[in-house]
């Protein structure tokens, strides 16, 4: 591989990053917050190729004016196999991490410093995170009397007990975790894991543990459920707030 497919490889990749930024492809990797930094990358590397170009350019019109006796030696072929990354983030988006991952690991759910202020509407949209934390570490003091709308994923244990999941991340998907709100109520008939449902219910006080980490999860009194598409963003990063 030569400075020129070099150059060529730095602005796919380039080109392939701002691509992914200014999707929602970005999401499937990295949280909303890391968009700045994932464009600006994109865009350095792709003037990093353009630059290397535009030198190799000049500097072969310069050796075509003089002579040489310099033996050029080929790169070696191995350096192509970084074509490989790149066609695979240009050609394969993953999916988000769904109801296996879920299963084999323990709840991340962790107590909140504070306790913010229901949403006015009725009812109370919340994600899955604040909910599970105030019905696990704070009583649902602030749940009782108020219906809320939950939207995640199912899950479903050897038993087939129901969970509604979804998995929150810190930086990457590379380092997502589950946080899971055990369902009660009014199911569906049929229940499919992996499956999207905007779930609408009340806190009730029972809480089970993960059998994974042996962390807490709350339990959701469902009174209705139905089917919702995967959200642009299928990860949830407020875990760690």
């Amino acid at each position: 591989m030569n400075r020129q497919s070099q150059a060529a490889v730095l602005f796919l990749l380039g080109a392939a990053l701002l691509h992914a930024g200014t999707t929602d492809l970005y999401l499937r990797y990295v949280k909303a917050g890391l968009r700045p930094m994932l464009l600006a990358s994109g865009a350095v590397l792709i003037v990093a190729a353009l630059a290397t170009a535009l030198y190799e350019r000049r500097r072969g019109r310069r050796a075509g004016a003089q002579p040489s006796a310099a033996h050029a030696h080929p790169e070696p072929r191995v350096a192509w196999l970084l074509l490989l990354p790149l066609l695979a983030l240009i050609m394969v988006a993953p999916p988000a991490l769904g109801s296996y991952s879920a299963l084999r690991s323990g709840t991340a759910l962790q107590k909140p410093y504070a306790y913010g202020r229901l949403p006015a509407a009725d009812p109370a949209p919340l994600s899955v995170v604040d909910y599970a934390s105030r019905a696990a570490y704070d009583h649902g003091r602030s749940l009782h009397g108020r219906p809320v709308r939950v939207t995640g994923f199912l899950a479903l244990d050897g038993s087939g007990a129901p969970y509604l999941v979804r998995m929150a991340l810190n930086c990457c998907a590379a380092d997502a975790q589950p946080v899971k709100i055990a369902l009660t109520g009014a199911l569906p008939p049929v229940l499919r894991p992996d499956a999207w449902l905007e779930v609408t219910g009340t806190y009730t006080p029972r809480l089970a543990r993960d059998p994974v980490n042996n962390g807490p999860v709350p339990y959701l009194l469902v009174t209705s459920a139905k089917p919702v598409p995967v959200p642009p963003d299928p990860y949830d990063e407020t875990w760690n707030n």
